[in-house]
């Protein structure tokens, strides 16, 4: 088995915790790209270890910064509540204190709304800044994270008129190498799927996203942290 040395180190991150407050971040990140538009409420409902040591740990603050689109590299992850209160942005930790079976012991549901929406994401942090995300609207999938590591963007688009080959040669001109691709389709909604691709080692502007866009087949593409103008 090859081990990396980002394998022993863990993400470029705010600390403490790899578990706790990168891949805290990290999840509140895929909530928030999942998210169509800006909350203005969100409710933490947290499980195992997440709802014992969250104030510790940074776990609180972490969470909130993801859901702001903060890298789990950014320093400001610590001030994280007084920009959700520039932000005017509302928001409650609810530690659910009895054990859930189903759920990994480092595991949130964040519940993001505005006046239009409501979101649910169930999302857990196993280890070394990996997560996972396991249900959207209580519908399972699977799609798994790594924080501090790439950049990633979502992708939501028709299974039968998206083609990942001239995404790809965009990428390739614009020098992105892309370290990971994912896709999972719904089981609700015939065609529609979602594809996560994560970028090594750089980040795309807002006019690139843009560029995406224009792709047959795609609907939306969204970044987990702030673009770059």
């Amino acid at each position: 088995m090859n081990i990396s040395l980002f394998d022993v180190a863990g993400p470029i991150m705010v600390g403490p915790s790899s578990s706790h407050t990168a891949g805290a971040c990290k999840i509140g990140q895929m909530a928030r790209a999942l998210f169509n538009g800006t909350p203005t409420e969100v409710d933490f409902y947290l499980y195992g270890s997440f709802a014992t040591v969250y104030q510790g740990h940074a776990t609180d603050r972490a969470l909130l910064a993801g859901v702001m689109k903060l890298r789990t590299s950014d320093p400001r992850l610590q001030d994280a509540f007084d920009i959700a209160a520039q932000k005017k942005l509302k928001y409650r930790f609810i530690p659910i204190k009895k054990d859930v079976p189903e759920h990994h012991p480092n595991t949130v549901r964040i519940i993001l709304k505005n006046k239009k929406q409501n979101l649910s994401v169930v999302g857990s942090s196993i280890g070394g800044g990996k997560t996972k995300i396991t249900f959207v609207n209580d519908v399972p999938v699977d799609f798994e994270m790594m924080a501090g590591r790439f950049f990633s963007i979502l992708i939501g688009h028709d299974a039968k008129t998206f083609s990942l080959g001239p995404l790809y040669r965009k990428m390739e001109d614009w020098g992105s190498v892309i370290a990971r691709q994912q896709t999972i389709c719904s089981t609700k909604r015939e065609n529609h799927c979602i594809t996560v691709i994560s970028i090594e080692d750089d980040y795309l502007k807002l006019a690139q996203v843009m560029e995406l866009e224009k792709l047959p087949g795609v609907e939306f593409v969204r970044a987990l942290t702030k673009l770059l103008k």
